[in-house]
């Protein structure tokens, strides 16, 4: 009697509002993929139902390996994924912040800039500071967030007397060109000098003395690291190398700056080859952590031995020769190591400004690298065209779903949850590798939501039959239930199923 008192209007609002309810979830199901890489539905149920139902959480595995290429590392948990300073950041004053000015657009992401603010932080003061009044003001001044009141502290410190580390924060933010940025680092350069070799004759003096001295080493090595950045961007690229190479040797165990990267980028330049070999014979040391420059630099060398005659129609036909299959063999270590490279690289997705921070293995480190070696690529004949026909490759290699790696550690998990902290996705697009699949509840909404929607239609265009559908279609739904009920009756005493009835 009920399904018989049904109209087709009640049937039009049923569908239409299903359709309306599932959209709405297929809306924000996708907005959620799209921001955070994964389904709203899928997390909560993972996160919260399996739990209560006595599941063990497997969305995020607890041993997630780095990818240094050295055996002897230990794999890590997801929120031990390491960030490491950019050692080819540009200046904040001179270049980002021309950047905004031109576009209306801020390249660094508030993360990348906190990020910063500890490194300067940890380099720059020391315990010590409260005792000279420039330098309290400088560690203050290092943690203020507003820029202009960085500089600002800046000036004040430099009012009370030279501080080198005031002429760093300058020459890093107020300076609109190189050569102003190159004109207070050397100011800062005589100050540093002499605060490091006053406070070297004190250090074993006790562990104030020790700690000021590290600082002191500190605040050299970047300033004499950063007037080497303003040579190689100012053209004088001998000079630059120069002044790396006399750097790397006076402080040879303060590797955290990663100076051979510079070095490398400085050498390109020139096309002095055999002397990029020589510190990728140095440096590319299975005991050593790797890194796109080291890896993709190594493939540069060998795909340029060979680049300039390589043909794909002919290697087809021969087969590939040993120097051919030694750059192929590069290529795909490479890019095993970042798979994120090769699209930039071939200028098949956009370049933005490398961050000051970048992820190993993640898109924020192929854009740091893209950056500034694209030029080198391009200048050797053939290169990217070797790198093209040979690069996807690579994937037919590794395992899937990279269980286990090839060369390396598997691709970590946590590189896309870093980059998108790293990068400004207002602009840009995170390239996530693997590619992630929808989730099922994407499609299942997106198929409920189409599914009821012609329902609606078709009840509304042709609501008699519609009616008869669904009669039919409840009918045949119950059917198994009234079989049910009909055997039960049959079975049990009428007086005992009348008693159960009145229950």
């Amino acid at each position: 009697m009920f399904l018989n008192t049904l109209t087709p209007k009640f049937y039009v609002a049923l569908t239409g509002t299903s359709s309306l309810i599932s959209g709405l979830i297929l809306i924000f199901e996708w907005w959620y993929f799209r921001k955070y890489g994964t389904s709203f539905i899928e997390q909560v149920s993972v996160s919260h139902l399996r739990p209560l139902l006595g599941g063990v959480d497997t969305s995020a595995p607890s041993n997630t390996s780095t990818s240094s290429g050295d055996p002897g590392d230990s794999r890590q948990s997801v929120s031990e994924c390491k960030v490491w300073r950019n050692p080819l950041n540009l200046f904040r004053g001179a270049e980002y912040n021309r950047y905004t000015w031109v576009t209306g657009r801020e390249p660094l992401t508030y993360y990348d800039m906190n990020l910063s603010a500890q490194d300067h932080q940890t380099f720059f003061t020391c315990d010590s500071d409260h005792l000279r009044p420039a330098d309290a003001i400088m560690q203050k001044a290092w943690r203020e967030r507003n820029p202009q009141a960085r500089i600002t502290a800046a000036h004040e410190a430099l009012d009370l007397e030279d501080c080198a580390t005031a002429f760093i924060l300058l020459a890093e933010e107020e300076a609109t060109t190189i050569v102003e940025a190159e004109k207070l680092f050397k100011q800062a350069l005589k100050i540093g000098e002499i605060g490091y070799r006053r406070s070297q004759t004190l250090q074993h003096h006790g562990s104030q003395y020790e700690a000021q001295h590290r600082r002191d080493t500190n605040v050299l090595v970047y300033i004499k690291r950063r007037l080497a950045m303003c040579s190689r961007k100012l053209g004088r690229t001998r000079e630059a190398v120069k002044m790396m190479r006399d750097l790397m040797k006076e402080f040879p165990l303060l590797s955290m700056f990663n100076i051979h990267e510079n070095l490398l980028e400085s050498l390109l330049e020139l096309q002095n080859y055999a002397d990029v070999q020589a510190v990728l014979a140095k440096y590319d040391d299975i005991s050593l952590p790797k890194s796109a420059t080291i890896c993709y630099t190594a493939a540069l060398l060998k795909a340029r031995a060979v680049s300039d005659k390589f043909s794909p129609e002919a290697a087809s036909r021969r087969g590939l020769s040993t120097a051919e299959m030694n750059a192929v063999e590069a290529i795909h270590r490479a890019v095993e190591f970042n798979p994120h490279v090769p699209k930039y690289l071939l200028e098949m997705k956009s370049l933005i400004l490398p961050p000051e921070h970048i992820l190993k293995r993640g898109d924020s480190e192929a854009i740091a690298y893209t950056f500034f070696h694209l030029q080198h690529w391009k200048r050797v004949e053939g290169a990217l065209n070797l790198l093209h026909c040979t690069w996807e490759g690579t994937f037919r290699m590794i395992p899937y779903p990279l269980e286990k790696g090839h060369l390396f550690y598997p691709y970590p998990v946590c590189t896309e949850t870093a980059d998108r902290e790293l990068l400004p996705t207002v602009f840009h697009e995170v390239s996530v590798y693997p590619k992630k699949e929808l989730p099922f509840f994407i499609l299942f909404t997106a198929g409920l939501c189409s599914f009821t929607a012609m329902l609606a239609l078709l009840t509304h265009q042709f609501p008699e039959l519609m009616g008869v559908f669904a009669k039919a279609f409840l009918s045949t739904l119950f059917a198994p239930l009234n079989f049910i009920m009909e055997k039960v009756e049959s079975i049990l005493p009428s007086s005992l199923w009348h008693q159960l009835t009145r229950i």
